[in-house]
């Protein structure tokens, strides 16, 4: 008589084959991928194989575009990175970039710059900067161009202009945040979910809503 699995005792499929090093490897690169933050606390025996993976991917990256990594960086292969000669990615020290976002130069990321899965960035002409340890969110929007909007031709026929993005640093901004062409975000501030970014933002300023408005100051948060 055999007995039935119970909730706490799940039945095992004595199928299944083990896993392969090659499989393991494979799946642990695609956790890295959407948590990058984790490549950073890896052990020794894991970096043994993971180091040169990232070493090789920046390679790769710096071979076919106009990109250059600083120290200790991760970077997702499943980023899509496009940087033209005239439109340059600068990339800072231990900066982690997730899977699944798309970066157009000319972007500047300072030391320790965090880039979640999912998120569009657009350089413009005029460029995006990023300042040491901002933080940003999955699937955060940043354009620093826009269209023009007469009424009698056609937007796409029109010319855009590019302003350009100041981010600063130690800067959070928070998951599906956007930020439009000209804006400055101050030193320390903090952008909540969902909010669009329209007008310069304070030195720790607390920002929330369409079009965000001032709810905070992160000073008060001690």
């Amino acid at each position: 008589m055999t007995s039935e699995p119970t909730i706490n005792q799940p039945a095992q499929n004595t199928s299944a084959k083990p896993m392969t090093q090659e499989a393991y490897q494979a799946q642990h690169k695609k956790r890295l991928s959407y948590m990058p933050w984790l490549y950073f606390t890896l052990k020794p025996k894991l970096l043994a194989w993971a180091k040169p993976w990232q070493e090789e991917v920046q390679a790769q990256f710096m071979a076919l575009e106009t990109v250059s990594f600083g120290k200790n960086c991760f970077i997702s292969p499943d980023t899509n990175l496009f940087a033209e000669p005239t439109r340059g990615i600068i990339i800072g020290d231990q900066c982690m970039l997730a899977a699944d976002s798309f970066m157009h130069g000319p972007i500047t990321l300072g030391n320790e710059v965090a880039i979640n899965h999912g998120c569009s960035f657009d350089g413009g002409s005029a460029g995006i900067t990023i300042g040491d340890q901002t933080r940003i969110a999955n699937n955060v929007t940043i354009y620093a161009f826009n269209h023009g909007m007469h009424p009698d031709t056609p937007i796409y026929q029109q010319s855009a202009s590019s302003k350009g993005v100041i981010i600063g640093k130690d800067v959070w901004i928070g998951a599906q945040a956007a930020i439009v062409d000209g804006v400055t975000i101050g030193d320390s501030a903090v952008i909540g979910m969902n909010a669009t970014i329209t007008k310069d933002v304070p030195e720790y300023a607390i920002m929330a809503g369409n079009p965000a408005k001032v709810i905070g100051d992160r000073r008060d948060k001690v």
